[in-house]
């Protein structure tokens, strides 16, 4: 829900070819970037991306081997658990890395050197979770193949498999699961070079512009039991459905749907996400659909329609261009 000090929406009456001429002007010059996108590799964490209270553990652990970098680790312990450090799961894995506790009791590490191997402190399960990533790598580091895969693979299926395979095996499960950290890993990194556009953007922009003037429903979802209403994550779900984009409900899931464009890249369908925390993605809590000269369509508070509003407000978070193996890589359950 955006804040009532947020500037004010441009009126309902503007003329709608103002989306029509940003949409298409951009996403020419998107075109001739598609081109000469950098493929170099990411770098660094997203801003924002890990919780500041983890960064430094995240950026520290993540570089403990080549198999590994930060990114890769905050994709992990978010798939696993959300950043949730008293997660518990059904079969007993605890704490931000979701360990068992009979592996833990391996491969548990002091990290924070206090003189004990805590589970539940993420001091201790971050560089527990980073060493025997590394632990896993080191298993199979003869293996043809990229390293990281195998490794990940590893974590998935067993060492064993991966070497009897010379690979990643052919298990659905662990293939899913190389693929969804790998692709996660994307969100969290800090990109080198621009992003690659969006190939669905323009359909999802034509959705929100349909719905220009409609009332903002706490928790809408648009049904026709809500009377064709939404709230901010509602109507960007919504309009990204319509392009075959699942996207998670809440604002702060979506955020981790694809990378992040910096300020000065975005394109028309970008979400942008708007929070009172600029260090904490999981504190997000409004988004809006980008439609270029920096103005989005976005579903703001109780009291107010679906319109338009500018971007550059004091509580900008951050830009994510969506894409659909990076909606598809979100986790949809997590642990208590």
């Amino acid at each position: 829900m955006r804040k009532v000090w947020v500037a004010s929406g441009v009126g309902i009456g503007l003329c709608l070819s103002f989306v029509a001429l940003l949409v298409v002007g951009t996403f020419s010059a998107a075109a001739g970037l598609a081109g000469s996108a950098g493929g170099g590799r990411a770098v660094g964490l997203a801003k924002g991306a890990v919780p500041a209270l983890y960064q430094p553990l995240v950026q520290k652990w993540g570089n403990l081997c080549p198999a590994i970098n930060p990114a890769l680790l905050a994709a992990q312990l978010y798939q696993e658990s959300g950043w949730n450090p008293q997660a518990k799961s059904p079969a007993d894995a605890r704490g931000i890395a979701q360990f068992i506790p009979g592996t833990w009791a391996t491969h548990g590490v002091d990290g924070d050197k206090d003189g004990d191997r805590d589970i539940w402190d993420p001091a201790d399960a971050i560089p527990s979770a980073a060493s025997y990533d590394c632990e896993l790598a080191g298993y199979v580091k003869k293996v043809p193949g990229d390293q990281t895969k195998n490794m990940l693979a590893a974590y998935n299926a067993g060492a064993y498999a991966v070497i009897k395979y010379g690979g990643v095996p052919p298990y659905r499960e662990t293939q899913n699961y190389v693929k969804v950290i790998t692709t996660l890993e994307q969100s969290f990194a800090k990109p080198v070079g621009r992003v690659q556009p969006s190939r669905q953007a323009a359909g999802a922009i034509y959705f929100a512009q349909k719905k220009l003037g409609t009332k903002y429903l706490w928790g809408g979802n648009g049904t026709p039991e809500q009377g064709g209403r939404f709230d901010c994550s509602g109507l960007t779900q919504a309009a990204y459905r319509t392009v075959g984009i699942e996207l998670p409900r809440v604002a702060n899931d979506q955020y981790n749907a694809g990378p992040h464009p910096s300020r000065d890249e975005l394109l028309p369908g970008d979400l942008v996400f708007f929070s009172d925390d600029l260090t904490n993605s999981r504190e997000i809590r409004h988004v809006g659909l980008y439609v270029g000269g920096g103005y989005m369509i976005n579903a703001p508070f109780t009291g107010a329609v679906i319109r338009f509003d500018k971007i550059d407000t004091p509580d900008y978070f951050g830009a994510t261009r969506v894409t659909e193996d990076g909606a598809k890589a979100l986790p949809t359950k997590r642990p208590e």
